[in-house]
């Protein structure tokens, strides 16, 4: 998969999202970074449908946490704004479905690593004429033998 993606338009994010689900397998860990607006909302709801989770995939930026299951493999969508240090990570008990889900964590990088051995980061920002960019940054062999 390329590492560079231009997405143009919410669809196209949620469609890179859909392509980037045909990876992931449980147990990985997807970290998203970037400013309010990126598209990280957008990405996980894309990544949802590509697991087939039902309903939808909405931020959880005030229960923090969400679990979808029904699909491929459950999903686990986490959102750390509000987390200001591992202990509030270890307070949510992710380990708890780390193994058995794909946890994609919004606004976790510097706090979540440690979940897996090898995850992914999704750096997305928005242009000035809101074309979004994605940067896939793999952490890990398995990770880089999967983007090949």
């Amino acid at each position: 998969m390329n590492r560079d993606h231009l997405l143009a338009t919410v669809a196209d994010t949620q469609a890179f999202g859909r392509a980037l689900a045909q990876l992931l397998q449980a147990g990985d860990l997807v970290v998203l970074a970037g400013p309010l607006g990126a598209g990280k909302t957008a990405l996980t709801q894309g990544i949802g449908a590509g697991l087939g989770v039902p309903g939808p995939v909405t931020s959880p930026t005030f229960v923090l946490a969400r679990v979808h299951r029904g699909g491929r493999v459950p999903l686990v969508h986490v959102d750390a704004y509000r987390l200001g240090s591992m202990a509030d990570v270890d307070d949510l008990d992710l380990d708890a479905t780390a193994g058995e889900a794909v946890t994609v964590v919004e606004w976790g990088h510097g706090l979540v690593e440690q979940l897996a051995d090898e995850h992914l980061v999704v750096e997305l920002d928005r242009r000035d004429d809101d074309v979004r960019t994605a940067r896939l940054v793999p952490h890990g062999p398995g990770w880089e033998q999967r983007l090949r």
